[in-house]
């Protein structure tokens, strides 16, 4: 998001579950093809690394979601969440304990 085009601010920090995350509001160009040009991006004040991102799906009639990434692990030197869902977000930001849309479960990961 560091190419000409984006717009990224950071936004007030959220509070979730006792942890503090800053939040970076990135705004894709429209020569880049996604399914959400406008997304919130939650990095930990700890350690950096992304715990949740926020989108609207429009192929799903633009549902709101938040989407989590967790149990990080390095393979290969680099970093993943090897755990990822996908719920849908409130009104008021917060995000219920179900339905989740989607769940992606790593195991193991070949970085060549």
């Amino acid at each position: 998001m560091a190419q000409d085009g984006f717009h990224v601010e950071e936004i007030e920090p959220w509070h979730e579950n006792g942890q503090t995350w800053r939040r970076l509001r990135g705004e894709f160009p429209d020569h880049i093809v996604t399914h959400a040009p406008v997304r919130t991006f939650y990095f930990d004040t700890e350690d950096h690394l992304l715990r949740r991102h926020d989108y609207d799906v429009d192929v799903l009639g633009d549902l709101p979601t938040a989407h989590y990434s967790l149990d990080y692990r390095t393979f290969s030197g680099l970093t993943f969440p090897t755990r990822r869902w996908v719920v849908p977000r409130n009104p008021d930001n917060t995000t219920p304990r179900g339905p989740i849309l989607v769940s992606l479960d790593i195991q193991h990961i070949v970085a060549s």
